[in-house]
């Protein structure tokens, strides 16, 4: 293992700890009240963005083969999963929620609001993070003013649809998982989620979350804000949308068995 995956690994677990140790003090704090909910969602959207965007610094500059990249993409998804306490840290699977009735409308708004603030601290938080020059890559981050390019390598109406299939791949896992073991099921999610960031990292780098696109593809140069609004927004919506309506709404009606035709009584002649 190179030092600057080790050094990774660190940053990653003090991530993770220090969020989880912030879960758990609102959830003491906060347990009789309507606002534990919204800052468990604060706190874990902004643990998924600041370790997506260290992951996204290793993979840029650290020269590091893909599948150590795609392996810590699993090992990153495994922990987000264990550690959400039931946050969701995605406005479409908030959405999602929404429409099924788990929760109620006005709820997943102001979620979705957490998710996006959460978001915009991450990018805000990360450069002074590495400032701190905790790793070789943050240290050459700050010397060389490194400014991340547009991640998007195809036709903008191409990088859409890419978005949109990783987020219909990983709301139809999410939505045939439910039924499974919670510990089995987050090893069967990231495993499903470093699958599409495998087939579609090359394109759009496969974010399929509008909020953490939001914290890390947005910042970049290279396509213009409303360009980045169809990829990485419109894509998941509509992604999330169609898993929803195809095996909720359609399967239902194509599985029924076709209704039967009476067959006309025959009579007899009468001699």
């Amino acid at each position: 293992m190179s030092s600057d995956v080790a050094v990774t690994l660190l940053v990653l677990a003090g991530i993770v700890g220090l969020s989880e140790a912030t879960r758990r003090l609102i959830t003491r704090g906060l347990a009789r009240t309507a606002l534990c909910v919204y800052a468990v969602e604060l706190v874990s959207t902004f643990q998924l963005c600041c370790c997506t965007h260290e992951l996204k610094l290793l993979a840029e500059l650290g020269g590091i083969e893909p599948r150590v990249a795609l392996s810590l993409t699993y090992l990153a998804a495994v922990v987000h999963g264990l550690t959400f306490s039931g946050a969701i840290g995605n406005p479409t699977g908030t959405l999602e929620h929404a429409y099924r009735a788990r929760i109620p409308g006005g709820s997943a708004l102001r979620r979705i609001a957490c998710q996006f603030a959460a978001a915009a601290c991450a990018r805000a938080a990360v450069p002074v993070m590495r400032g701190l020059g905790l790793s070789r890559l943050h240290v050459q981050h700050k010397l060389l003013g490194y400014r991340c390019v547009s991640p998007v390598h195809a036709p903008l109406h191409q990088a859409a649809a890419v978005e949109l299939a990783c987020a219909f791949a990983v709301q139809t896992a999410l939505t045939h998982t439910r039924s499974v073991d919670e510990k089995y099921r987050v090893h069967a999610i990231a495993a499903v989620i470093a699958s599409v960031v495998y087939a579609g990292g090359s394109s759009t780098g496969a974010v399929f979350n509008p909020a953490l696109a939001f914290s890390t593809q947005f910042p970049c140069s290279g396509h213009s804000f409303l360009e980045y609004c169809v990829v990485y927004w419109l894509g998941p919506l509509l992604g999330m949308m169609s898993s929803v309506l195809l095996f909720d709404q359609l399967g239902p009606l194509l599985s029924r068995n076709p209704t039967s035709v009476p067959r006309p009584v025959e009579t007899k002649k009468r001699t």
